[in-house]
């Protein structure tokens, strides 16, 4: 590990030194868990949480407007790290089950137009709820709708109600990461859900991640580059750092990612941003074409990983 690379991130904000010193430095719960404290206090944490609505939202929306809504600010804060018992984030989650939970146990914040619940807005409230802890026996009717629409191929596609047959990387990340994050609260489901995430596991490593499984070729080039925060898109960035996460078992099919991890680092060490989806948004965490924090912190934890 790079003493200067590690130096430049812990010079950066809460949100990237504390999982520096959990992930790659490995320290003890009782230090990394007083330097996250501070991501309600300080830095890009504080920013979204004073932008909070007095009604509890964030943007004057629950999905929309894209990203600066209650979902993609939450979806941010989880990644950042914000503590699980965050009131200004239980508050939202009570929206969302408020506004969104469904007939068909899903979350539906569209049945104005809708009379289903959307599979990749299911999993990413899924993966809210579960990692802020928020205490209501809907989100195990929430996880089950997103377990009965896994697909024959072991992902999840949000266009299978429209007749879409074979499953989709963005729904299927966001499948995996919701059922993750739900696991980790009940272990007592770990049988059931690790045997879903494990087929959803083998579609994502059958297209090596990024690539068509008919072909072999990239599948879509987006794929292949490293924004953050990630959104609702897939990234293969994105699928490595779900891996590492979750401990899976390493697989031969991850090494073309892991290839083209290495070689997107930089003579000194860093990884750069990349340009993002459009939209709307409250700050930039850093530039596109400028060396990343978060970008160097997640390579090195996922190779870290690998090579462990």
């Amino acid at each position: 590990m790079n003493s200067e690379i590690l130096s430049w991130l812990l010079e950066g904000d809460p949100s990237i030194r504390w999982q520096v010193q959990k992930d790659l430095l490995h320290f003890p719960s009782t230090k990394y868990e007083t330097e996250r404290k501070k991501v309600t206090r300080e830095g890009w944490g504080k920013c979204l949480l004073d932008l909070q609505d007095s009604d509890g939202r964030w943007g004057g929306g629950m999905y929309g407007p894209k990203f600066i809504s209650t979902t993609y600010t939450m979806l941010t804060l989880r990644l950042i790290g914000l503590p699980a018992n965050n009131p200004q984030a239980k508050r939202a989650c009570t929206l969302f089950l408020d506004e969104g939970f469904y007939t068909d146990g899903g979350i539906n914040l569209f049945s104005y137009a809708w009379k289903y619940s959307e599979t990749c807005v299911t999993s990413m409230i899924l993966s809210l709820l579960a990692y802020f802890r928020y205490p209501d026996e809907r989100i195990h009717d929430i996880a089950s709708f997103v377990v009965n629409q896994q697909m024959p191929d072991g992902g999840w596609n949000c266009e299978s109600p429209k007749g879409a047959t074979h499953s989709s990387f963005h729904t299927t990340i966001a499948a995996l990461e919701g059922l993750y994050e739900y696991e980790c609260l009940f272990p007592e489901k770990k049988k059931r859900i690790r045997q879903v995430r494990a087929r959803g596991h083998e579609f994502l490593l059958a297209h090596h991640l990024y690539k068509s499984h008919r072909t072999g070729k990239v599948f879509d080039p987006k794929m292949t580059t490293m924004p953050f925060p990630p959104r609702w898109r897939y990234d293969f960035l994105r699928a490595l750092d779900y891996f590492q996460a979750c401990n899976a078992k390493k697989d031969e099919r991850m090494k073309d990612a892991l290839e083209l991890l290495k070689s997107k680092q930089k003579p000194d060490g860093c990884w750069v941003m990349n340009t993002g989806m459009t939209g709307r948004k409250f700050f930039d965490m850093e530039k596109a074409g400028q060396p990343s924090r978060w970008n160097t912190l997640r390579a090195l934890r996922v190779l870290q990983w690998w090579d462990k």
